[in-house]
């Protein structure tokens, strides 16, 4: 074994133990709660009892005898949960000490062990502007081992971003209704159509996915992508397309002109949202998950009582 391979099996697990302690600790009942089964078997009938629901007595069993009978029905548990990661370019920025990818990659692990501990199946799609790599969900540890390798050292083929084409893929790859995590920046949209934000193609692709499964869109960002330090002149590179330009950052203009167009531009990715109607969590690389977690947990256990 080269000391590559013995660096990433103790990074993997070092982020296991981690992952694991937090999960037990924090996110295994607020999960479960979240994310019901897709249905519900017949188990048996019983007597009724003051306080059953009338709805489910059983009028066949109850006629043929001189009792009330309900039935009872056991949760159809059995989830399949897929995360889905962009790995383009722009994942690579983080002004702290993690990058957006990095993040995504600690997020992704929390959410692979809370199904595992809760017996649920656990797949993974890794996109840049194609799908580079795929696998379905299944069960145990050392299947979540495997897509924790996955998210923490795949290395891109591609350096942009296609959300549609991932969204288009996950829609034929899952035929059963399945929890889709998506992890992104969402910033592949057009930027000549400021009206028109939720009708582009990528958010008719999320509607139209959110149709299909039960969607959560991750929406990663960095604080540096809408303030700019002072610190003279500044070569700033495209992630993605490979351009560069020279940028003073003194420049007190240049840099209220910046802040007003990136916040612009948030603005309105983030308003598209709301108009959607799709399940979100805003996830800053300087603030922890959990919180986004626990706000996401918190409002789909409200939505099922």
């Amino acid at each position: 074994m080269d000391a590559r391979t013995k660096e990433m099996l103790k990074k993997v697990r070092t982020v296991e133990i981690q992952t694991r302690r937090i999960v037990h600790q924090v996110l295994t009942g607020s999960y479960r709660s979240a994310f019901k089964g897709s249905g519900i078997d017949f188990e048996e009938v019983r007597e009724y009892c003051y306080g059953d629901d009338v709805r489910a007595i059983d009028w066949n069993v109850t006629a043929r005898s001189d009792q009330t009978f309900i039935k009872k029905f056991r949760e159809e548990r059995e989830l399949s949960i897929l995360l889905v990661l962009d790995l383009s370019a722009s994942g690579a920025f983080g002004s702290g000490g993690v990058s957006k990818r990095e993040y995504a990659a600690e997020l992704a692990s929390a959410l692979a062990f809370s199904a595992a501990l809760n017996n649920d199946k656990v797949g993974l799609v890794l996109f840049t502007d194609r799908v580079e790599k795929v696998i379905y969900p299944q069960k145990g540890r050392k299947h979540v081992l495997r897509i924790l390798r996955e998210v923490l050292f795949y290395e891109p083929i591609g350096r942009g971003t296609n959300i549609v084409s991932a969204l288009h893929y996950v829609s034929k790859m899952m035929k059963k209704r399945s929890v889709v995590f998506l992890l992104s920046d969402f910033l592949q949209f057009d930027n000549n159509q400021p009206q028109n934000t939720k009708d582009q193609p990528l958010f008719r692709a999320l509607r139209l996915a959110g149709r299909k499964h039960d969607l959560v869109c991750g929406i990663l960002s960095d604080p540096r992508e809408t303030t700019l330090p002072s610190a003279g002149y500044v070569e700033f590179e495209d992630a993605e397309s490979g351009d560069t330009i020279e940028i003073n950052t003194r420049s007190k203009r240049f840099r209220r002109k910046y802040e007003n167009l990136t916040s612009d531009l948030f603005a309105r990715r983030d308003n598209a949202f709301r108009q959607s109607g799709l399940d979100t969590m805003h996830l800053r690389t300087d603030a922890s998950y959990l919180k986004a977690l626990r706000l996401l947990f918190a409002k789909r256990s409200g939505r099922h009582t």
